[in-house]
C-alpha cells in the first residue's frame, strides 16, 4: 500500500498556489537576513561560536537548506500516505518527548530540558510534535466523525492523549508548546464537527486549567506579573519585555536601518530567536512589522481557503490538515508577536519561518510543503486528474 502510494506521480510543480509559495519564501528570506543582523554581536563575543560573526548565519543557512530539502521530499508524499503514517509519526514524536526527559540524554539550556543532542545540532522534539499533532488530530477526527457530538467517544480519548503530552511538556518545561498543541487539537476537533456547546464548555475548562497551571507555578506566575508591569522591575522579571518595547519605540515608522539595532547589542536576550520581531521593529520600523503581519495573515488565510476547497471536494483529511497547519502557524505567530509587543506573557516560542532554530524551521517548511501538496491535489482533482 505504501509502495503504491509513493509510485503515484506527484502533482505538477506548476499546479500550486504561487502566492502561498512566495509568502513562505519571503518569510524565510527575511528570517535569514534578520537572524544574521540580530546575531552578529553575540556571535563575535561567544567562545562557543569561535568569535565568528557569521556563525549563526551559516548555521541558519544550513538549517534552511535542510528544511527546503525536507520540504521538497514532503511535497512528493500523497495525503493518503500521510494519513496512513499519522498515528506512527505521532507516537514516534511523543517517544522523543519521553526520551528528552531522561537524565543525561536530554540537554538542558537556560533551565529547560528540551533538546536532544545529535552530531552537528540539537533536535527539539516539541517542534516535531506540533507537526505530527496536526497530522494525527486530522486523522483522529476523520475516523471519529460519527462521534464528534459525544464527550465520551469523541473527545475523551483525545483529551487523554493531550493530558499525557501536556504532562511531558510541562516537565521540560515548555508551556508555550503545550498551548500551541492544545490550540491545534481543539481547533481541528471543532472544524471536524464537534458540538459547539461541548466545545464552548471545554474552552472554559481549558482556560481555567491554564490559569491553575499559572497560579501554582512561581516561574509562570512571575512571567505573568512581569508582563503586566515590566517597568516595575526593568532589571528583573520585566527585563526582556522592557527592552523589546524599547526596540519597538526606537524603530518608529521606518526603523533605524538594517543592522543598526542597539537592543541586539547584549540588551535584548534571545534577539535572534524568541525576540526577533523586536529587532525587525527596531531596524525596519512599523513598516517592517506590517509586512511580517501581512505575510502571516495571507499564509493563514490561504491555508483555510485550501482546506475549505478540499472539504468541498469531500477530501476531509486533507481539509483538516490544511486548516490545522493554518491554526498552528497562526497561533504560534500570534503568541510570539503578542509577547514581543507586550500584550501576552513571555513564552519560549519562536516566530515561525523566521527565527533561528533547526527543528522549528524544518517542521515549518515541511508543513508548508504539505499545505502546497493539498492545494496541488485539489487542483489536479478539479481538472479531472487523480495524480
Amino acid at each position: 500500500m505504501l509502495y503504491a502510494a509513493l509510485k503515484r506521480p506527484a502533482p505538477r510543480i506548476a499546479a500550486i498556489d504561487e502566492s502561498l509559495l512566495w509568502a513562505g519564501v519571503l518569510l524565510l528570506g527575511l528570517g535569514l537576513v534578520m537572524v544574521y543582523s540580530a546575531s552578529i554581536a553575540i556571535a563575535e563575543a561567544g567562545r562557543q561560536t569561535g568569535f565568528h560573526a557569521y556563525y549563526y548565519l551559516l548555521r541558519h543557512g544550513g538549517f534552511l537548506l535542510l528544511s527546503v530539502l525536507a520540504g521538497a521530499i514532503a511535497f512528493q508524499v500523497p495525503l493518503r500516505l500521510w494519513q496512513t503514517l499519522a498515528p506512527w509519526l505521532f507516537m514516534g514524536s511523543v517517544a522523543l518527548l519521553v526520551i528528552v526527559l531522561i537524565p543525561g540524554v536530554g540537554r538542558e539550556v537556560n533551565g529547560s530540558q528540551r533538546w536532544l543532542r545529535v552530531p552537528g545540532f540539537g533536535v527539539q522534539p516539541s517542534e516535531l510534535v506540533k507537526l505530527c499533532a496536526v497530522l494525527y488530530a486530522a486523522d483522529y477526527t476523520v475516523r471519529k466523525a460519527a462521534f464528534m457530538g459525544s464527550l465520551r467517544r469523541g473527545f475523551m480519548p483525545m483529551l487523554a492523549v493531550m493530558l499525557f503530552i501536556g504532562t511531558l511538556l510541562l516537565q521540560e518545561p515548555d508551556f508555550g508548546a503545550f498551548a500551541v498543541i492544545t490550540v491545534i487539537a481543539m481547533g481541528i476537533l471543532f472544524l471536524g464537527g464537534m458540538n459547539w456547546r461541548l466545545f464552548a464548555a471545554l474552552i472554559v475548562l481549558l482556560v481555567g486549567g491554564f490559569l491553575v497551571l499559572i497560579w501554582t507555578s512561581p516561574y509562570r506566575l512571575q512571567r505573568v506579573t512581569g508582563f503586566l508591569d515590566p517597568w516595575s522591575e526593568p532589571f528583573g522579571k520585566g527585563y526582556q519585555l522592557s527592552h523589546a518595547l524599547i526596540a519597538f519605540g526606537r524603530g518608529e515608522w521606518l526603523g533605524v536601518g538594517l543592522g543598526a539595532s542597539v537592543e541586539k547589542l547584549f540588551y535584548l536576550p534571545e534577539a535572534h530567536t524568541d525576540f526577533l520581531l523586536a529587532v525587525i521593529a527596531e531596524e525596519l520600523g512599523f513598516a517592517g512589522v506590517i509586512v511580517v503581519l501581512a505575510l502571516f495573515t495571507w499564509l493563514v488565510a490561504r491555508a483555510f481557503s485550501i482546506g475549505g476547497r478540499a472539504a468541498k471536494l469531500e477530501r476531509y483529511y486533507p481539509a483538516l490538515v490544511a486548516q490545522g497547519i493554518g491554526l498552528w502557524i497562526g497561533a504560534q505567530a500570534l503568541i510570539n508577536i503578542g509577547v514581543n509587543m507586550g500584550v501576552l506573557p513571555t513564552k519560549g516560542l519562536t516566530l515561525p519561518l523566521l527565527s533561528f532554530g533547526g527543528s522549528g524551521l524544518v517542521a515549518n517548511v515541511v508543513a508548508l510543503a504539505i499545505l502546497l501538496r493539498v492545494d496541488a491535489e485539489n487542483r489536479e482533482l478539479m481538472q479531472g486528474r487523480t495524480g
